[in-house]
């Protein structure tokens, strides 16, 4: 496939040729940013044109070269930033209209992480208003399209993420996850994703005013969505590096030596408790059973512990927090459709207070401890992210079932946030249905501090079932190569 256009190239071949010789950085750059003309009007994804920074900085890093300079781990990669995250010189609007003017003085750490690395930055992406829904879509900047089409959600909150690197826009796109916010716009997008476990990569802001409560603290990671697995298998090492400004980052090394015993057991669930699995997600918990067990994994069928408890109490928690700390904030700035949600939100999960917040952390480390020990016999799990298929444009915002099907189903993802559990998203097929194309996708859950081994697996899992960028890219006509995957 060498005559691929060099924005259809992963980051992983991308890197092969700029350490060859064989692209520059200015090369790469301006490809990208042409891409992103063509096709960022219709879905909306990249709402921060940073094509003047990024050309710029090419050039930059190109002189680098030419002087001698060593070339970081990913020269020249086209990156996005999630516009909730500070980067020096643009509006922290996380989707507000209120904040739109709210300019950050320094980078977030995983932006320096990046650029350190000799990434490049083409533009800033897409939330919801508070990056509090699933679905992607604000008064500031409007809606953003799934690049499969506009019967599906992109997903949220980091939805303009996941249409953007899908769509070609960047080969890396940085994301963040509090309930499900890498992983459910992975599943809408056919992308890959790796949630981190609690303090894997650094994270502060400037701009804020205050410091975060200490569940947006424990629950919220800051991530990377990808066209492939092997992706971020690449970048994954340099965005956990230590920063100072995260008095409670874990410095991890990245380092898959020191396994278990019970390393290559892997449990299979298929359950959600009180709702039922669709047929298709079955057959992506199937074929990704398959995968594991073809490379040498051990994969049984075995029921978890405490899965329904640990998800609604820990959702019950945060809900509690948010109401204190941000409920003000969201009836003065939030619009109309946003109140309504979140008001969904709070009938459905009963804000905790008081005592009852009180013992809710406290029991956090019953539920933690329960998964430790759980998976110190299965290192690895195999579930859903949400028991059906992957849902339409504002389906959160049409009342109670809408919200129930898009959030209230989804245990296998916010259970994972509380106990601090990393958590990866691959797709393992294509559902076709009367709509259209839906992809379908599976999570795998490692145990803490073990990124390197649900990166693992995913690859595993990719290497049996390919990649889904280019089926999507042959559909559109984006492609005149062949042997697409």
């Amino acid at each position: 496939m060498s005559n691929k256009p060099i924005w259809a190239l992963s980051a992983t071949e991308l890197i092969k040729k700029t350490k060859n010789n064989e692209l520059s950085a200015t090369e790469v750059t301006s490809a990208y940013l042409e891409h992103i003309k063509k096709v960022n009007p219709e879905l909306n994804a990249i709402v921060d044109d940073m094509s003047a920074e990024a050309t710029k900085r090419a050039e930059i890093l190109d002189r680098a070269t030419i002087a001698g300079e060593p070339k970081g781990r990913l020269f020249g990669v086209p990156v996005t930033i999630k516009i909730n995250v500070d980067q020096k010189g643009y509006a922290t609007s996380n989707g507000v209209t209120a904040l739109k003017n709210l300019i950050a003085d320094s980078n977030a750490p995983i932006v320096d992480h990046l650029m350190n690395a000799g990434a490049i930055f083409v533009g800033r992406t897409n939330t919801p208003e508070f990056s509090f829904r699933a679905d992607t879509e604000n008064p500031l900047y409007g809606r953003t399209n799934n690049p499969w089409g506009k019967h599906l959600s992109p997903g949220g909150s980091s939805g303009g993420a996941s249409s953007a690197v899908m769509a070609g826009m960047c080969a890396l796109a940085h994301g963040n996850d509090i309930g499900g916010s890498l992983r459910f716009p992975s599943v809408a997008t056919g992308t890959v994703t790796l949630k981190p476990g609690l303090g894997r990569v650094p994270a502060w802001n400037s701009s804020q005013t205050n410091e975060r409560g200490i569940l947006a603290q424990s629950m919220s990671v800051q991530g990377l969505i990808t066209r492939s697995a092997s992706d971020l298998q690449l970048a994954m090492p340099e965005i956990i590096q230590a920063d100072l400004r995260d008095p409670f980052h874990v410095p991890m090394p990245w380092d898959t030596s020191q396994l278990s015993k019970n390393s290559r057991k892997v449990a299979l669930c298929f359950e959600t408790p009180g709702f039922k699995t669709s047929p298709e997600i079955i057959k992506g918990l199937r074929i990704a059973a398959d995968a594991l067990s073809n490379v040498g994994f051990d994969v049984k069928e075995v029921t978890p512990p405490l899965l329904e408890e640990t998800a609604k109490t820990g959702y019950s928690a945060l809900l509690g927090e948010v109401q204190a700390l941000l409920g003000e904030d969201i009836r003065k700035s939030g619009s109309e459709k946003i109140q309504m949600i979140f008001d969904e939100y709070f009938r459905q999960f009963e804000p905790y207070d008081g005592k009852k917040l009180l013992t809710a952390m406290a029991e956090r480390t019953r539920y933690a401890r329960e998964w430790a020990l759980f998976m110190d016999e299965y290192p690895l799990i195999i579930s859903n992210l949400m028991p059906t298929s992957f849902f339409y444009p504002d389906r959160d915002a049409e009342g109670k079932a809408g919200v129930t099907e898009v959030l209230g189903a989804a245990l296998w993802s916010y259970s994972m946030n509380f106990i601090g559990h990393p958590a990866g998203i691959v797709p393992t097929h294509i559902a076709n249905t009367t709509a259209g194309a839906v992809p379908i996708a599976i999570q795998i859950i490692g145990q803490r501090w073990r990124e390197d081994m649900v990166v693992a697996a995913l690859i595993a899992i990719e290497e049996h079932c390919g990649t889904f960028y280019e089926k999507l890219w042959k559909q559109l006509g984006w492609l005149n190569y062949t042997n697409c995957s």
